[in-house]
């Protein structure tokens, strides 16, 4: 990747002195609680000894989407992890206060994530996003934030990422998903304002609320070397993911009637136009209606609650680009037998899969 150096590297991060070859713990204050004591957000941060780009990589943006809290502390606790240039700042939980109420907002019932860039005499939310956004963000070259599905949901590993800008896109690439979703992300959303404000940022999605899941942490720490391999920032290898492929159409779908659902599909599967989805049926066990696939689509997300009022999603859909069949997609990752098939099994190890009826079919 080409290099970038927009920002001025500094030895005091946060009112700590930190050299070059240095690694240490600081604080960084966002507010105060009820009882008037500081808000610190804990930040690891390693600086090597040759001058090179300022990264950040962060979780608990929604302080209860913490599967990213476990990526980023195996990233601190590996010995063996060591930059080669630039600098690398890790956030575990950047939105404290909901973390601490395993929440996904604030005490004020605002979203962080809609709060950026904030200002400094706004509400609750307002003040801490403009904390972030001017002392932490604005030290950075480039930013990955990791996220989880919400509550209630589970999501196969993807990442999102406003492709129309270059600097993005090669940090989407580099990751390594499978899938990438092409967007812009909502108005006042962190990575959508760094991204405006010069510091290309791409979110990852994976696994559920409340939990660290092993696939879902494996794959973040992959994708997070990645990206800084192709920095020359690290020295290991590079893994790929079987194919990758960029989603830009997705489609929710919803339940026709209120009742209990037998799933037809898990997590990360790669399913046909037409193909079953999920068969609505009564406490009693009484099919009301089966949803079909749409289009050719990766599952990229679902609900984890199978019993369901009219409207509510059951299964978030990526339609595939052209040319990448379903049938192909899914033989080259078991094939490859490696991470990607491992998260699907894992993801739909929670969710009870059954085969629809003959009528259905």
């Amino acid at each position: 990747m080409e290099k970038r150096h927009a920002k001025k590297i500094t030895d005091d991060w946060f009112g700590e002195k930190i050299a070059a070859g240095e690694a240490k713990n600081v604080n960084l204050a966002v507010g105060e609680s009820y009882s008037g004591m500081t808000v610190n957000i804990q930040i690891h941060i390693q600086r090597a000894i040759e001058d090179g780009p300022v990264f950040f990589v962060t979780a608990a943006l929604h302080g209860d989407e913490i599967n990213g809290c476990g990526a980023i502390r195996q990233l601190i606790q590996d010995a063996d992890f060591a930059l080669l240039r630039g600098t690398l700042v890790l956030v575990p939980v950047l939105n404290l206060p909901a973390f601490d109420r395993h929440s996904r907002y604030l005490p004020d019932r605002r979203d962080l994530n809609r709060s950026f860039p904030g200002s400094k005499d706004g509400s609750l939310a307002s003040r801490m996003a403009y904390t972030i956004f001017n002392e932490l963000v604005a030290r950075c070259e480039y930013g990955i934030d990791l996220h989880t599905a919400a509550v209630r949901r589970t999501n196969y590993p993807t990442v999102r990422a406003d492709l129309g800008d270059p600097q993005v896109r090669k940090l989407a690439k580099a990751f390594g998903s499978e899938i990438i979703i092409n967007s812009k992300g909502p108005k006042n959303s962190f990575r959508r304002e760094a991204c405006a404000a010069g510091c290309p940022t791409i979110i990852m999605e994976g696994g559920e609320v409340w939990k660290v899941e092993p696939g879902i942490v494996e794959t973040a720490v992959r994708g997070v070397k990645n990206v800084l391999r192709n920095f020359d920032m690290i020295e290991e290898d590079i893994k790929n993911p079987p194919y990758q492929i960029i989603i830009d159409k997705s489609k929710w779908m919803r339940a026709e009637h209120g009742g209990f659902l037998d799933f037809h599909i898990q997590p990360g599967d790669l399913i046909e136009k037409g193909q079953p989805l999920a068969t609505n049926t009564t406490i009693l066990g009484e099919a009301q209606g089966t949803l079909l696939a749409p289009f050719d689509a990766v599952v990229m997300g679902m609900t984890s609650l199978p019993a369901v009022s009219p409207g509510e999603p059951i299964c978030n859909l990526g339609k595939l680009p052209k040319k990448n069949s379903p049938a192909k997609l899914s033989q080259l990752r078991e094939d490859k037998n490696g991470l990607e098939q491992r998260v699907v099994e894992e993801l739909g190890s929670s969710v009870l899969v059954v085969e629809p009826s003959e009528e259905t079919e």
